[in-house]
C-alpha cells in the first residue's frame, strides 16, 4: 500500500435507520495529510458517517476503503491505524492523566519502555507533562480534550477521526485545539477527518464536505465554496417579507430569496443595493445587513435553508 493511496475512498455509500435515510449515495476521497471537515447541522448525517469511518457501525451499502483497507472486511486491521476522538468524553475522571494513557496503551498492546516513551511524548506534545499526576476530573474542559487527543494518538495512527471535537470548549480552548490539529498535520503528516457544525472549525480545514439531509451537496476548500455565492450577501428584515419580495422584483428586477422569514439577496457591491432598497422601501424595512459570504451563507445558497433551522438530532 503506497503513500499515494487516498486516506479515504468512498463510493455509493448509503445508510438507513429503519425507514429513515441517514446517508444517500455518498462518493468522495480524502487525500493523505489533509484536514477534511464534514460540515452540517444536526440531523445532516455527519455523525453516522463518523461512525462508519471509525468502524463503529458496519457498512451496509456502497464501498469504502480507509487507508487502503476494505471497510467491510478489514475492520480489525484498520482499527490499529485509526485514532478516534468521540464527541462525548471517553477519559476516566477518577484516573490520572498518566493512568488514562497507560490503560489506552495496553488496549493497543503497548507496554513497558515503549509505553513509557509514547506516554511521555504525548504528554510533552500536548502540554500535559506537569499535569500527568492530576486526576482528569480536576482538569478544565480544554485540558480534558487534550487528554482525549493524547489517548487517540498514543499508538501513532495514520488517520485521526474526530466527532465534534470542540464540544464544550470555550473559544480560546477551541482555537488552541485547532492549532494543535494543524501542527499535527504539518509536522507528522497525520490525516484528520472531523465532523463539525462550528464555522470556525470548518474554516480551518483544507477541504470541507457540506452534508444536508444525508446528501453531500458540495465538497471544496472553504474559499472556493464562498466564491460560489454571487457577491455580497444582503439580508433584509421586514414586517411583511413576502409582499416586499414581490415589490423588489417588480421595481428593481432583483430576485430576493425568502429564507425563514428573511429576504436574502446575493449581489456584487452589496452596499449600493442596500442604499437603493432602503431609499425605495424604507418604511417597510425593519433592518438590513450585508457582508462578505460566510460558510453559513454557502449552506443557505446550496440548500435554501438556514444552517440550524429545523435540525433534528443526528441519531446513531
Amino acid at each position: 500500500m503506497g503513500s499515494t493511496t487516498p486516506a479515504v475512498e468512498i463510493v455509493g455509500l448509503s445508510f438507513s435507520y429503519g425507514a429513515r435515510v441517514a446517508l444517500s449515495d455518498l462518493g468522495f476521497t480524502i487525500a493523505r495529510g489533509e484536514i477534511f471537515g464534514l460540515l452540517g447541522p444536526n440531523g445532516g448525517g455527519k455523525t453516522t458517517l463518523f461512525k462508519l469511518i471509525s468502524t463503529l457501525v458496519p457498512l451496509r451499502q456502497g464501498d469504502a476503503r480507509i487507508l487502503g483497507f476494505d471497510l467491510r472486511n478489514d475492520t480489525i486491521a484498520l482499527r490499529r491505524r485509526l485514532g478516534v476522538v468521540f464527541q462525548h468524553p471517553s477519559v476516566d475522571g477518577k484516573l490520572t492523566v498518566a493512568e488514562n494513557l497507560a490503560h489506552q496503551g495496553r488496549l493497543y498492546g503497548i507496554s513497558g519502555a515503549r509505553l513509557r516513551e509514547r506516554s511521555a511524548a504525548m504528554l510533552e506534545q500536548l502540554g500535559l507533562t506537569v499535569r500527568a499526576g492530576d486526576l482528569v476530573e480536576t482538569l478544565s474542559g480544554g485540558l480534558k480534550r487534550r487528554v482525549e487527543l493524547a489517548k487517540s494518538l498514543l499508538h501513532e495512527p495514520d488517520l485521526l477521526v474526530l466527532d465534534e471535537p470542540s464540544t464544550g470548549l470555550d473559544p480560546t480552548a477551541r482555537r488552541e485545539f485547532l492549532n494543535y490539529l494543524t501542527d499535527l498535520r504539518d509536522r507528522q503528516g497525520v490525516t484528520i477527518v472531523l465532523t463539525t457544525h462550528h464555522m470556525e472549525e470548518a474554516e480551518r480545514c483544507d477541504r470541507i464536505g457540506v452534508l444536508h439531509q444525508g446528501r453531500l451537496v458540495a465538497i471544496a476548500p472553504p474559499p472556493e465554496l464562498k466564491s460560489r455565492v454571487g457577491g455580497d450577501v444582503v439580508a433584509i428584515y421586514a414586517r411583511e417579507p413576502e409582499a416586499l419580495q414581490k415589490k423588489i422584483a417588480a421595481r428593481m428586477q432583483v430576485t430576493a430569496v425568502l429564507v425563514d422569514g428573511t429576504l436574502r439577496v446575493e449581489r456584487p457591491r452589496g452596499h449600493e443595493f442596500v442604499r437603493d432598497v432602503v431609499e425605495a422601501f424604507g418604511d417597510e424595512i425593519e433592518s438590513v445587513t450585508f457582508g462578505k459570504p460566510t460558510l453559513e451563507d454557502v449552506f443557505v445558497h446550496l440548500t435554501g435553508h438556514r444552517f440550524h433551522a429545523g435540525a433534528a438530532e443526528d441519531v446513531g
